[in-house]
């Protein structure tokens, strides 16, 4: 006995939308993860639920990037950047991350959550955890590169000044030994 053909339309009970959304996410991000290892092919799944939520796989960490720059030398605009497709992206602070997780967390019942919905919240906590440490490093450095900058302006300016200095003095320098006996030439006025 063979299985029905399923028509492909909206699901309208809620809770059996819920479930077929479940096993097939599952099922598609298991896809995923077999076609990056049997094929050695770098994988990205983002699955954004109907609530909003954000379910994602990647096969490599620097895969958005990659597509990223792909899109930049190809002169193509990306469909998403990483800071559109991370919802946890977009915190300056690590505070308001926190706040945005312990919402969630209330939200969701955690007595409901599987184990790969946990797996799938510590990814983004992760991923999150990252991108904050990026961003530290980033405003960390960014003073020193631009002093860096300034610095080596300065010193270029320093350079041109001296060498300003040094021709105004060998120009003084070749006036004074065109002087008769040192002293000054007088001005006649007519």
């Amino acid at each position: 006995m063979g299985r029905r053909k399923l028509e492909i339309k909206k699901i309208e009970d809620k809770s059996s939308r819920q479930v077929a959304f479940s096993k097939r996410r599952n099922g598609l991000i298991k896809k995923a993860r077999e076609l990056s290892i049997l094929c050695d092919a770098h994988v990205s799944l983002l699955v954004f639920s109907s609530s909003g939520k954000l379910y994602q796989f990647f096969s490599s960490d620097k895969i958005l990037e990659r597509y990223e720059s792909r899109c930049k030398a190809d002169g193509i605009s990306p469909a998403g950047t990483s800071e559109q497709v991370n919802r946890f992206g977009n915190f300056e602070t690590s505070s308001e991350l926190l706040q945005v997780i312990e919402r969630e967390l209330k939200e969701t019942h955690l007595d409901q959550l599987s184990v790969m919905d946990l797996v799938q919240l510590e990814n983004e906590l992760d991923a999150a955890r990252d991108q904050i440490k990026s961003r530290k490093t980033q405003l960390v450095l960014q003073p020193i590169t631009t002093l860096t900058e300034e610095e080596i302006k300065l010193s270029e300016e320093n350079r041109l000044l001296a060498a300003e200095v040094a021709a105004l003095k060998k120009q003084r320098e070749g006036n004074e030994a065109t002087k008769p006996n040192g002293k000054r030439p007088l001005l006649l006025l007519i």
